[in-house]
């Protein structure tokens, strides 16, 4: 499939690229998709929530009242998880979230992400472009000159640009990424996706395998 090229003021350079159709143009698989952001959010998790429990609390393990006669329940330690200052039950402990799937149902779910921005018109390809150095204020005009300056957008280029990431750094609904990272997360989460001509080349060679 055809797409325009604009270039940076917004304006079409009349030039296009062609988008495969089996990395833009496939049937969205949406469990795929589900599984794809699941694993990179529990992959996120550092699962170092911690509690002490009743062995842990400091405090005497004498019983603090005899066990009869008094009128009040029953109670043992002052580690009691009922007494305030006692050990919690069943609270967390330092685990891993981390899950696995299959490579080939996360290239699925690439595509699949890919495909769905793209029958929705919602990816847009520039020409490469780059800065001298981080200035903010000029990516931010770049995005409002191509009208998303207020909607949450990824740019994606062939190899990693440091300038044109630190230059997104400080923008809170946009960023910068190359096309070897781009994952399904990023993709499915962004409103409009922007595209380097440099990254088609990089998704073509790295999503079509």
């Amino acid at each position: 499939m055809k797409i325009d090229i604009i270039n940076i003021d917004g304006q079409s350079t009349g030039k296009q690229v062609d988008l495969p159709e089996d990395i833009f143009g496939v049937e969205p698989n949406e469990h795929a998709v589900y599984l794809a952001v699941k694993l990179h959010l529990a992959n996120k998790r550092q699962g170092t929530n911690k509690v002490k429990e009743r062995g842990e609390v400091k405090g005497s393990t004498k019983k603090i009242k005899r066990q009869k006669g008094t009128g009040t329940a029953r109670a043992g330690d002052i580690k009691n998880p009922l007494f305030r200052g006692g050990g919690r039950v069943f609270g967390p402990r330092p685990r891993t979230y981390d899950m696995k799937v299959n490579k080939k149902v996360r290239a699925i779910a690439r595509k699949s992400a890919l495909s769905d921005k793209q029958a929705q018109g919602n990816i847009v390809v520039v020409e490469d472009f780059t800065f001298e150095a981080p200035k903010t204020q000029q990516f931010k005009g770049i995005l409002d000159k191509l009208n998303i300056g207020n909607k949450k957008s990824v740019l994606v280029t062939g190899d990693m640009d440091k300038h044109l990431y630190l230059s997104s750094r400080n923008l809170p609904k946009a960023s910068v990424t190359r096309a070897s990272d781009l994952n399904t997360y990023e993709i499915v989460k962004t409103q409009t996706l922007v595209l380097s001509e440099g990254a088609i080349e990089q998704i073509k060679a790295t999503f079509a395998k």
